[in-house]
């Protein structure tokens, strides 16, 4: 994965959620780090294609680039990608002959924005639906009671974006949207008011026996007492071997029991993948978007530590990454999950103290999920990373997670 586009620009990614609490397609923003950069939509296209290769899940592409986005509008994209077009660029006569190009190859077409007028009834059938952020809604309203502009809504099934709290996707839905682009991990969970009254500091039940496995891990008891907790929960043991036998992990061998996993892996590594089933295996499925992000947040932390020659150093950093969101899944401070939850000192300085060198990686993921290139600008120049790298681990993450899932 070496294109010269990636070190031009900053990469984003967010997930489109459906009624269901689904994860049905990625958002993958893209985002000129110089106005008058010189972006290739073709090396764009093959960078997203190692990714999300044609015939398989559906990418939604963000361009914050006009040039970038005209010359994206010229090619053929492949039919999973589907692309973001502003409601200026829709309305321009210029670009109507390319949107219909792109109908007639079969390529989704999004519209972003309210347009300032109605569009033709030629070019209308080019867009699946219409995405709004809040303030595109509020606009849209005051647009809908205005005489005026009352042919400007285009009637499409709506995508919200730009949300950031649980509350605030539900609140979408029971407007009546068909889907939101964002993130719940704002509001999911807060710390209960100081009133005296002590937290629970238990982990729910389903999720007991892997706290278990990783805690008699921690303290290095036999194979045998290991298998026998295993045992208490099958559908966990077929998820943990299927994890084990997926191509992210790329084992050379198929893995066929508990014990062959240990034999092959070592303790340590183990518990790396107990913590990735701590944090898909909730029945929750509110919980689906947070286990989306908890993964990649994971599978992302460890490619910023690609070249380090530590290994333990990148399996903590794997584990940061992944338990960054656990305190949203167990609805508990980590403070308190950490009274159950064995995790190294570093992991516990990120988490609990906002401290450590791993907190520097943490916020640059978070940039990374906000699609801020302010935020990302100033968390590479913190680390001294180059967009160039950045965005490769961050298309390597998006890949792994694909093939886990």
């Amino acid at each position: 994965m070496n294109h010269q586009i990636l070190g031009a620009v900053a990469l984003g990614y967010t997930p489109l959620i459906d009624r269901q609490r689904m994860v049905t397609a990625t958002r993958l923003t893209v985002m000129p780090l110089r106005p008058d950069a010189k972006l290739d939509a073709s090396e764009l296209l093959a960078a997203v294609a190692e990714v999300w290769p044609a015939g398989g899940a559906q990418v939604i592409l963000n361009v914050l680039s006009e040039d970038l986005l005209e010359s994206l509008l010229r090619t053929e994209p492949s039919a999973n990608l589907m692309i973001e077009v502003p409601a200026f660029m829709a309305t321009d006569s210029a670009h109507g002959e390319l949107l219909l190009a792109l109908k007639k190859r079969g390529t989704p077409l999004l519209l972003k924005g309210v347009p300032s007028m109605a569009l033709t009834a030629e070019i209308k059938p080019c867009f699946k639906f219409l995405v709004l952020d809040l303030d595109d809604e509020s606009r849209a309203n005051t647009q809908a009671n205005t005489p005026t502009n009352a042919g400007s809504d285009p009637g499409l099934p709506k995508l919200q974006s730009g949300l950031r709290s649980a509350a605030a996707i539900d609140a979408s839905f029971a407007r009546g949207v068909s889907g939101v682009i964002g993130w719940p991990m704002q509001g999911v969970y807060e710390a209960p008011a100081a009133s005296g009254a002590p937290v629970k500091a238990e982990v729910q039940a389903d999720l007991q026996v892997i706290v278990e496995l990783m805690s008699r891990i921690d303290q290095g008891e036999d194979v045998e007492r290991l298998e026998q907790t295993l045992k208490r929960d099958p559908s966990l043991a077929f998820k943990l071997l299927r994890y084990l036998n997926s191509a992210a992990f790329g084992l050379p061998v198929e893995v066929a029991s508990f014990r062959h996993a240990i034999m092959l892996l070592g303790y340590a590594r183990m518990k790396r993948w107990l913590a990735l089933l701590l944090t898909t295996a909730s029945k929750d499925h509110s919980m689906r978007p947070i286990m989306f992000a908890a993964l990649r947040r994971g599978l992302l932390m460890e490619e910023l530590a690609r070249d380090s020659s530590d290994a333990e150093l990148r399996d903590e950093m794997f584990i940061c990454g992944l338990f960054s969101l656990l305190d949203h899944m167990l609805k508990q401070p980590f403070s308190k999950l950490l009274q159950s939850i064995p995790m190294p000192e570093r992991v516990r300085q990120a988490l609990v103290d906002e401290s450590g060198p791993f907190q520097p990686y943490l916020e640059l993921v978070r940039a990374v999920e906000d699609a801020s290139v302010f935020d990302y600008r100033s968390a590479t120049e913190q680390l001294m990373l180059g967009a160039e790298e950045v965005n490769m681990c961050v298309l390597r993450a998006l890949s792994k997670a694909a093939q886990l899932e």
